[in-house]
C-alpha cells in the first residue's frame, strides 16, 4: 500500500461518517467514497497544503450532490423511506463516544426533515465541530450563509430532539417486551406498549408487504402485528435485540432469514413510534453478517 493510499485510509472512517450520516444508507455512503477516491488518486498531492481538509471537502460536495438527486428520487420510492443500518469494520470510534447518538437510525431519521444543505452545514459544524469559517469552506458559501443554514437547522430540529436521547436501556427493555408480546399476541398486551398517538413506519421499498403509509394510534398498530402474527404461522421465528448504529435494534427471522429491523422512539414508558425496515435490499448487508442463532460485534 502507498503513501497515498495510506493517508486515504487514515481518514476513511472520518468519511464514511459523514458520507453515512448525510446519505443514510451504506451504499450511497460507499459509492461517494469510492469516487473521492479516484479524485485523490487524479489529485496532484504537492499542491494539497492540507489533505484531511481536501478529503472531507470532496466527500461533502459529493455527498452533497447525491443527496439532492436523492431527495428527488425518494419522492417516487413505495411508501415511506428508512435509513439503511451502518455495518463496516472501519467505523469511525466516535460510535462508542460522544457522537455515538448522532449515528442512531432514529437521528437519521430526524435529519430527513432538513434540507440537503441545511444537513450539511448542520453536520460539519454540530457532529464534526468544524467552525463556521471551516464549515462555509468546505462548503463554498459564506460564513454568514453558514451560520443561518445552521440555525435553521437547528429550529427545525429543536422539537423533535428530546426523542431521541431516550436511555439505551430503557429502548432495550420496551423492545424486549415488544419481542415477547409478539409470541403470544393479544390486543390489550399490544397496545399496553404503545401511547394512544404512537405512529408505524414501515420500509417495504416495494419488494415486500408493508404499509404504503404510516399507521396512526395504538389500535392500528396492535391489529397489524395481529395480522403479522397470523402470517407468522407455520414459520420458525426469532426475534432478538441487537445494537445497531449505537442503538437497541429488534432484529427478525423468518426460516433463518432475516425480514425486519425494527427501531423505536418511546417517551420513557411507552413506545411513542416504531420504524420497521423490511425493504430486503437495505436489510442485505446487515443478513451478510447476523445469523439467528449469533454475531460478531455490530456498530
Amino acid at each position: 500500500m502507498d503513501t497515498h493510499t495510506e493517508l486515504f485510509q487514515k481518514h476513511r472512517p472520518r468519511l464514511l461518517g459523514l458520507a453515512y450520516r448525510m446519505l443514510g444508507t451504506q451504499a450511497d455512503a460507499e459509492d461517494v467514497l469510492h469516487d473521492a477516491w479516484l479524485r485523490w488518486h487524479a489529485q496532484d498531492k504537492a499542491s494539497l497544503d492540507d489533505a484531511e481538509a481536501w478529503l472531507v471537502t470532496v466527500t461533502t460536495r459529493l455527498a452533497l450532490d447525491r443527496l439532492r438527486h436523492a431527495k428527488v428520487e425518494r419522492e417516487h420510492y413505495t411508501g415511506p423511506w428508512l435509513p439503511e443500518p451502518l455495518i463496516d469494520s472501519d467505523a469511525p470510534p466516535d460510535v462508542q463516544a460522544e457522537q455515538a447518538q448522532t449515528l442512531t437510525l432514529s437521528f437519521l431519521m430526524m435529519l430527513e426533515r432538513l434540507s440537503p444543505e441545511e444537513r450539511a452545514a448542520f453536520l460539519l459544524r454540530e457532529v464534526f465541530d468544524y467552525s463556521h469559517a471551516e464549515a462555509a469552506a468546505i462548503l463554498d458559501i459564506t460564513e454568514d450563509a453558514c451560520r443561518q443554514r445552521t440555525h435553521r437547522a437547528k429550529q427545525r430540529l429543536r422539537e423533535e430532539r428530546t426523542r431521541f436521547t431516550a436511555n439505551a436501556q430503557t429502548q432495550r427493555r420496551l423492545l424486549e417486551r415488544f419481542a415477547q408480546a409478539l409470541q403470544q399476541p393479544t390486543e390489550e398486551n399490544l397496545r399496553a406498549l404503545f401511547v394512544e398517538d404512537a405512529v408505524h413506519i414501515s420500509d417495504g421499498g416495494g419488494v415486500v408487504t408493508a404499509a404504503l403509509r404510516p399507521l396512526l394510534g395504538s389500535e392500528r398498530i396492535a391489529r397489524l402485528y395481529l395480522q403479522v402474527a397470523k402470517h407468522e404461522q407455520g414459520h420458525q421465528m426469532h426475534r432478538d435485540v441487537r445494537i445497531l448504529n449505537g442503538a437497541p435494534v429488534l432484529l427478525t427471522w423468518a426460516d433463518g432469514q432475516l425480514v425486519t429491523a425494527c427501531w423505536i422512539e418511546c417517551d420513557g414508558e411507552r413506545i411513542v413510534a416504531v420504524h420497521a425496515l423490511r425493504n430486503p435490499q437495505k436489510l442485505s448487508r446487515l443478513a451478510a453478517v447476523t445469523n439467528s442463532q449469533g454475531s460478531p460485534s455490530l456498530h
